[in-house]
């Protein structure tokens, strides 16, 4: 069975980026909201419960409303890539290189906050 993906923010830069890396995957089944509906809260909290996985491509207001939609569905995913939840003790920091056990910690985590581009980036 495919597990059920949704990019919360799809038609973003981060949301395209994520969307099109995912596009020729057989193993996953993307629920998509049309732009035109992007605002509509009901159905935006539908896709957000419906999904295995949640990926969050969103400002830390938004991102923050978002995980308050899912409230009381011990289910769903999440990834988050905002800072709203990068230093949040209840969230896994999805930094695998970090130490370890990290990769474990993220394999495992509900609530997965994405650590960006500056700890990620290579220096030269």
């Amino acid at each position: 069975m495919a597990a059920k993906i949704f990019i919360d923010g799809e038609h973003g830069t981060t949301g395209l980026q994520i969307r099109s890396r995912m596009a020729e995957r057989r193993d996953v089944e993307l629920l998509s909201i049309p732009e035109a509906e992007r605002r509509n809260a009901a159905m935006r909290e539908d896709l957000l419960n419906s999904a295995d996985i949640a990926i969050l491509c969103l400002p830390d207001d938004a991102s923050r409303e978002a995980v308050g939609m899912l409230a009381g569905n011990n289910n769903v995913r999440i990834i988050d890539t905002s800072t709203a939840y990068r230093i949040d003790a209840d969230w896994a920091y999805g930094f695998a290189e970090m130490d370890k056990a990290q990769g474990d910690k993220i394999r495992s985590a509900r609530y997965v906050a994405n650590p960006g581009c500056y700890p990620t980036a290579r220096s030269r």
